[in-house]
């Protein structure tokens, strides 16, 4: 007898649905885009009603045969893809690869869609099927569709008037812009000096130190700048020689901290991007592992979060009654709410009929399936059942004091103190912070009393400078777009990715640092389609498409509004801007004419002038480099034909290639090297090496994997090597993995 035939996107979560059905079902994945817009050309006829043309790609071609076959001997479809909407567009597409029909009363056609992967959730799917939202499919459409117009009409304007090969976004543009406009305020910015007075002072009978902070001066407020000198500084310090400081007043205050509320997609990736050091990338593909589902032991797979793509803060009432559960269990009634708090969602367009990111079961601890996860995962969910906890406990109460001190009556100090009375959610979890606070309150102060003497032990003068507005990390580029309305929670991870492997920004130290081609490119397009990378403008068409998954518009007039205006004004500039050429100071040997600046897919590197002529040389700066880096690597062999190796740059900086080549492919790192030899194996280097995640440094061995062996601090003798080697072999280190290099 046949059976339903239920498809989903991926193995791990035809596993997961699989094991809930009992065999009822066959349960099978279509690998996602089933159709997409063709690579080759632009695939949206804009002469008739943006009429999109989807293609079948290659790679699923033999998925959507096998489906097919299944199809026919099932007794009836059900589309059980992701519930937002570029699921609900994969569900159409694969109705309409599979050749499929919603009114088929033979083989009737389902859409099933939920929230968490779990035995409940799937049956209560299956109980209540509906048919494709289309208001949802078109939405996604008009994305897809206003993305490509944007990608293949903007994309050669830059190939004509910079080089081959970018391209440009209606959302990644506008986040590079950000970095660059951030760039420009940190360059315009002017430091200044200012000068801060502080007490270390005591209790007469205590010598437990305070600090307290000069306030006013004969009654009038300090300003942050208006001791901006060192001079101002030190005549007040001169001026306070033997004064007598005395506390004037005390004042305390009780104040309520509320916990942050469940995660969404921006905040998870913001709070991963803080407290674990995970990109935006790296935390959607854990959580969507946690989604689908992991191996349990006996409890088979199982599906631990709920799905990781919503911008909502609420939370089930069945969830809520778990979360209460446990915490009365673990912490105490006293932690507990009487009734659950709700968060309110200030993000645009925010859909609050879905459900924030949670625990599936919040009685799975995360120590309870930690020995199921990898490492990673294991620190994500700990986050994620962390902060559902803490946002239904208690508030922490705290109190805080401030005092005021005198000195020679003219004079007046300011020490603040903060001491947690009930900690509340603070046990469970507490939210990072992008930036700390210059008046933070911190600490706890000692038992004082008004009129009561201090003891003075140290009058500081401290020097400080005004700091320029900090560069974008991801979690607070997130924060941006979102804050902008940019984006939508199943694009932030995509922006950020595409726009550091265009080459437009690049992470330095977790910061987003603009390249000189990116802040070409943004400047370009800034000064000739302003209106096209305008934050506003972006946003605006998100809340468009809002309005489409509402079914308030229709997403043709969308593209029209759009594209009409976009392409005249782009005709017009192709024509009239004109290339963009940097004519630098070094004389070319073959027509004697300086050599122009053009941009790589490497960077920048000279050209000859005549259009004819193919010769190139690097910049004059970056040659210095490879000829430190050549005297430096001279005695170097190839790998494979043991010839000589020259210098060469890559996408990934400079690496050392056989001079034979193309007859010979021999290539290797160039190593910083320490001076010394691997202790283990007596033929290798050791070498300076930084982890792939967090950019540790670290010592090793250069003939890894061959040989394994690491030091964290770098050797200064042949002593501190010989220790190391001994500790390496009595605490030998997890198996480090290598990495493939892709075909």
């Amino acid at each position: 007898m046949s059976k339903p035939l239920i498809i989903v996107e991926s193995p791990t979560k035809a596993k997961t649905i699989t094991r809930f059905t009992a065999g009822a079902f066959n349960v099978e994945a279509s690998m996602g885009h089933v159709r997409d817009l063709p690579k080759s050309k632009m695939g949206v006829d804009t002469e008739h009603n943006f009429e999109p043309h989807y293609l079948v790609p290659v790679k699923a071609k033999p998925i959507i045969a096998e489906l097919k076959k299944l199809a026919k001997n099932a007794s009836e479809i059900i589309l059980a893809t992701d519930e937002d909407r570029e699921g609900e567009a994969i569900s159409w597409h694969l109705a309409a690869a599979l050749g499929l029909k919603m009114d088929n009363p033979k083989q009737p056609v389902k859409r099933i869609a939920f929230h968490e992967i779990t035995k409940t959730a799937i049956e209560h799917a299956l109980k209540n099927p509906r048919s494709i939202d289309m208001n949802l499919v078109d939405a996604q459409q008009a994305r897809r569709i206003l993305d490509r117009l944007v990608g293949y009409e903007l994309s050669p304007f830059l190939w004509r008037k910079i080089r081959f090969g970018l391209s440009a976004g209606r959302v990644q543009s506008v986040a590079v812009r950000l970095v660059v406009e951030r760039e420009r305020e940190i360059q315009a910015f002017k430091q200044e000096e200012y000068w801060s007075v502080e007490a270390d002072l005591s209790k007469l009978n205590d010598d437990k130190k305070f600090r307290a902070k000069l306030h006013e001066i004969e009654g009038k407020k300090l300003g942050k700048m208006d001791v901006n000198n060192e001079a101002d500084a030190k005549k007040i310090v001169l001026d306070l020689t033997g004064a007598e400081y005395q506390i004037k007043d005390i004042q305390t205050k009780e104040v309520n901290r509320n916990p942050a509320g469940p995660f969404t997609t921006s905040t998870l990736q913001q709070e991963a991007a803080r407290k674990l050091g995970f990109s935006a990338k790296q935390t959607m593909m854990l959580a969507q592992r946690l989604y689908e589902g992991v191996e349990l032991g006996a409890e088979g797979h199982t599906g631990l979060i709920t799905y990781m793509r919503t911008d909502s803060l609420n939370l089930a009432e069945s969830a809520l009654a778990g979360i209460h559960k446990e915490i009365l269990s673990i912490f105490g009634k006293e932690y507990a709410l009487e009734k659950p708090k709700t968060y309110a969602n200030k993000s645009k367009g925010a859909q609050e009929a879905h459900e924030a990111i949670r625990p599936t079961d919040v009685s799975k601890k995360p120590e309870d399936v930690k020995a199921f996860l990898d490492r990673n995962q294991f620190k994500l969910y700990d986050l994620i059942w962390k902060r559902t906890i803490a946002c239904q406990m208690a508030p922490a109460v705290l109190e805080q004091t401030a005092v005021d001190i005198t000195a020679k009556d003219k004079y007046l100090f300011r020490a603040n103190g903060q001491i947690v009375k009930f900690d509340g959610f603070i046990r469970a979890y507490t939210e990072g912070t992008d930036e700390k606070a210059e008046d933070e309150i911190e600490g706890s102060l000692p038992e004082l009393s008004k009129d009561e003497k201090l003891k003075l032990h140290e009058l500081l003068p401290l020097q400080h400078f005004t700091e320029p507005p900090p560069r974008y990390t991801d979690a607070t580029l997130i924060k941006a777009l979102e804050a902008h309305g940019i984006g939508r929670p199943s694009t932030y991870a995509p922006t950020l990715t595409t726009i550091q492997d265009r080459g437009y920004v690049e992470k330095i130290e977790k910061k987003y640092h603009p390249s000189e081609e990116g802040i070409l490119v943004n400047d370009l397009l800034v000064e000739h389609f302003p209106e096209t990378v305008d934050i506003n403008f972006t946003s605006h068409i998100e809340e468009e498409l809002d309005d489409i998954a509402e079914g308030k518009i229709k997403w043709q007039e969308v593209c029209k509004e759009f594209y009409g205006p976009f392409k005249k004004h782009l005709d017009e500039k192709m024509e009239s801007v004109e290339k963009q050429t940097e004519i630098s100071t070094t004389p070319c040997a073959h027509c004697g004419q300086m050599m122009i600046i053009k941009f790589g897919r490497n960077g920048k590197f000279l050209a000859c002038p005549d259009p004819e002529s193919k010769i190139t040389q690097p910049m004059p700066e970056e040659q210095a480099k490879i000829d430190e880096l050549a005297a430096k690597t001279k005695d170097e062999k190839c790998p494979i034909c043991g010839g000589e190796m020259d210098v060469k740059r890559g996408r990934f900086g400079f690496f050392l290639g056989c001079k034979k080549y193309p007859e010979c492919k021999g290539i290797s790192k160039i190593w910083n090297k320490t001076g010394f030899k691997c202790p283990n194996c007596k033929t290798g280097d050791v070498v300076e090496r930084k982890s792939r995640g967090r950019g540790k440094t670290f010592f090793a061995c250069n003939r890894f994997p061959d040989c394994n062996f690491i030091m964290n601090a770098k050797p200064e003798n042949q002593q501190q090597l010989d220790e190391a080697l001994i500790h390496w072999k009595e605490n030998p280190p997890k198996p480090r993995k290598v990495y493939k290099k892709k075909e």
